[in-house]
């Protein structure tokens, strides 16, 4: 039987490029290449797509470049009489069946590159168009979750033009709306990346600034002593949740660094909650995942507050970290899935879903 052709596509123009290609490293390890004729595609910094062939610790550890192979070309795009995949200097042709894009953040997780696949028409892992931006920006993804009724903190917002124009009026009007501390946060970033944990009006416009190297939109939450919870769910029609787990991070909050450099956070798996609670979360986390139009993956955040244990709904993430250390696959190995037959099932629901 002959094998299916699956496209790793990893790196890309985002501020996680670095993650991209750690979570694309680990997943072309532990993929079944005995089922799967694997081909990897990286995309530097500057957006230029490149096929690689070389070691997954090369392409971990950003060497990758300089060992691409510049001669193939890619051809993701149906162009006349030209066939869709990858086309060799010797004339050879290779059909790509599924791509299985590992893009963390801006270019890659915000429904950019979905539609690029979309025109391809080739299946891809993973969310749609829709899901995928929707689940990328902060603040309409807030706002579908108010729509469908799943809690949330009270958050506001602002954007370069506004702030720039009355940075005084636009403080005033933070602090008027949530209590110290606030967490300001890019409205398109991942991987905690951009985001700052703020105690005063220093802070805080210190915060703005910097979320805004990385987007025209800012989201402003209000912060909570809370306990920081996570489940990975998985299906297209028929959606599953795993069990929950909990973050206990290292500092004041699970941040970057902690996340993908140190890993000194600790994981809980499960999370210790009574069976309503954790039940509770689950069906949550199904519930924001269909209220997105979700398809394949996505990992849902929450927040339990430790003074009086509501549960609070964070964020989405439609394409979550597959690194060694990263929630999404270690939640799922607790709940019965182990890694590469969790790959199996994404490449099978991309498949299905097409």
């Amino acid at each position: 039987m002959e094998k299916l052709s699956v496209a790793l596509i990893f790196g890309g123009k985002s501020g996680e490029h670095d993650v991209s290609r750690v979570s694309a490293s680990s997943i072309f390890k532990h993929i079944n290449k005995e089922k799967y004729d694997v081909h990897t595609i990286g995309i530097t910094k500057d957006g230029n797509w490149i096929y690689y062939n070389g070691s997954a610790e090369d392409m971990a550890n950003g060497k990758w470049e300089s060992l691409a192979n510049n001669d193939v070309k890619i051809n993701l795009i149906p162009n006349g009489n030209s066939k869709v995949g990858l086309e060799f200097k010797d004339g050879s042709f290779k059909k790509i069946d599924v791509l299985f894009p590992v893009l963390h953040g801006p270019y890659g997780e915000d429904g950019k590159i979905q539609g690029v696949f979309e025109i391809s028409n080739i299946p891809y892992v993973g969310c749609g168009v829709l899901a995928s931006s929707v689940g990328m920006d902060k603040l309409i993804c807030k706002k579908i979750f108010s729509q469908i009724g799943l809690p949330q903190v009270n958050y506001t917002y602002t954007n370069k033009w506004e702030f720039n124009l009355n940075k005084e009026k636009e403080l005033d009007k933070i602090e008027s709306e949530l209590n110290y501390p606030v967490f300001v946060k890019p409205a398109n970033m991942g991987s905690s990346v951009g985001i700052s944990k703020v105690c005063n009006r220093e802070e805080l416009l210190k915060g703005i600034n910097e979320a805004l190297k990385h987007d025209t939109r800012i989201v402003l939450e209000q912060g909570i002593n809370a306990r920081e919870i996570e489940v990975a769910v998985l299906g297209n029609d028929d959606v599953k949740a795993s069990i929950a787990g909990e973050i206990i991070p290292a500092k004041d909050f699970y941040d970057y660094e902690d996340k993908y450099v140190n890993g000194a956070s600790k994981l809980e798996i499960p999370a210790k909650v009574d069976e309503t609670t954790m039940e509770s979360i689950r069906n949550m986390a199904i519930n924001a995942f269909k209220g997105i139009n979700g398809s394949g993956l996505s990992r849902v955040d929450f927040f339990i507050d430790k003074e009086t244990d509501e549960i609070y709904i964070n964020e989405i993430n439609t394409l979550p970290g597959f690194t060694n250390i990263s929630m999404y696959p270690k939640l799922w190995d607790a709940t019965g899935i182990q890694y590469t037959d969790l790959i199996d099932k994404l490449i099978q629901l991309a498949i299905e879903g097409k």
